[in-house]
């Protein structure tokens, strides 16, 4: 894998994220519009749903490596229905979720529920999540009101990263065929998921190699990020997969 941001990095580009998202929501026509790549929300549902979850893996993180679950919020999760209020309120769910990484540090253990994936128990790790969800429902919000922008390239390569061993990788049996899946940017970095009866296990490339695969994905690094996110279609990007890899993938959910 290559060299992951570094703490400070992910805190500060938390805050830069958030305050895009905070800036679709003042900007949009109607907090009532619905939310193209989340049909079931409104821009309202959405912000109440990234402000609470914020809270909450707040409240986790300060609970330290004993926690056994996700934590209750501190505060008063409820968002208010005025646009300025809830801006406000917005801007609060994330300095809390700041202030509880900053107090905490990298290294300190955490609760997550990515225990048998490659990603460590760490809140760095939280911390690089936590990100990685920020980002993408900043697009979510910016669609909505009508003026998406790309995933600014530091980010969509970590991205790409973060969500292949996080969300891809465990130790729970594949239960099709081995396969060998390769992820390859147009920026140059690439890498490779192997599939078998031991699970999923990614590793970055440092080159393009020989070595035959099931199935490829390819594009600028803020495309595939919203692929792997379900924003924007796989076939939007360049595939090769005679043996519908992909489709299992999409259709597999191991106990994480």
């Amino acid at each position: 894998m290559y060299n992951a941001l570094d703490f400070d990095d992910l805190l500060r580009l938390m805050d830069e994220r958030s305050t895009a998202f905070r800036a679709a929501l003042a900007a949009a026509p109607s907090l009532d519009v619905q939310v193209p790549t989340c049909p079931e929300w409104t821009l309202f549902d959405l912000a109440q749903h990234l402000g609470e979850g914020r809270r909450a893996w707040a409240a986790t993180i300060a609970a330290g490596p004993g926690a056994t679950g996700k934590a209750v919020p501190r505060s008063e999760p409820t968002a208010p229905r005025e646009r300025e209020a809830l801006l406000a309120w917005s801007a609060a769910s994330t300095q809390e979720l700041l202030d509880a990484l900053r107090e905490a540090g990298p290294d300190r253990g955490c609760w997550t529920w990515w225990g048998k994936s490659q990603s460590p128990q760490t809140c760095a790790a939280a911390a690089r999540r936590q990100l990685h969800e920020i980002t993408v429902h900043t697009y979510d919000a910016q669609l909505a009101a009508g003026a998406p922008q790309p995933v600014p390239d530091e980010l969509a390569l970590d991205g790409v990263e973060e969500f292949l061993s996080t969300i891809c990788t465990t130790t729970e049996s594949w239960p099709h065929e081995a396969a060998v899946v390769d992820y390859r940017t147009t920026e140059g970095r690439a890498w490779r998921q192997r599939l078998s009866a031991d699970g999923s296990r990614v590793v970055g490339l440092p080159a393009p190699d020989a070595e035959p695969t099931d199935a490829s994905i390819e594009g600028p690094a803020d495309d595939l990020v919203l692929a792997l996110y379900d924003r924007i279609p796989l076939n939007s990007l360049k595939t090769e997969d005679d043996r519908g890899v992909f489709g299992r993938l999409v259709e597999w959910d191991p106990e994480r």
